[in-house]
């Protein structure tokens, strides 16, 4: 087994973290099909998609170096939003919450000399800068466009966002 012992609940943990993260999102994405605003609805379907593969990842590494996964549950999701700036502004308070569990994870590779899995997070890294940036971009222009979200729904048309390009990605 390549992984540090000390590693394996905190991988474990961000595995939960993931699937959650791609539970959630379909709820989002509901609050936007239930609100007749498709192009939003698939975009949080489209991250739902990525944050699974992002699980995968993590699973993929796991097995890779020896060390079997937990599979755990997902806890309770929020499914209801007072207004579309609501459901961006949880999806991004949670972008910036996973950016902090990778941030641990990242300096406990480092505390315990684990290379291999430190070298497998910079693409979370990475990928969290976009994470979050996308999220606050939405955030701002669903606050640019106040009342009609029409607006949004062509921002996010013309705007395909990055999760199109993430599954292109090698998994571990």
């Amino acid at each position: 087994m390549i992984i540090k012992e000390k590693l394996i609940a905190p991988l474990n943990a961000q595995i939960q973290s993931e699937f959650t993260a791609s539970a959630q999102y379909i709820a989002i994405a509901v609050y936007f099909d239930d609100q007749s605003l498709p192009e939003l609805a698939g975009f949080f379907y489209r991250q739902a998609d990525e944050e699974r593969m992002h699980a995968m990842k993590f699973i993929h590494f796991m097995l890779d170096a020896g060390v079997k996964p937990i599979i755990p549950p997902v806890p309770e999701l929020r499914n209801d939003f007072s207004s579309a700036a609501d459901a961006v502004q949880y999806a991004l308070d949670q972008e910036l919450k996973v950016t902090d569990q990778i941030n641990n994870l990242v300096s406990t590779a480092v505390a315990e000399g684990d290379h291999t899995t430190n070298n497998f997070l910079q693409w979370f890294v990475t990928e969290q800068v976009e994470e979050v940036s996308t999220m606050s971009t939405l955030l701002q222009t669903i606050k640019h466009a106040g009342n009609n979200l029409l607006l949004v729904e062509d921002y996010v048309r013309r705007h395909p966002q990055h999760a199109e390009t993430a599954d292109s990605e090698p998994t571990a």
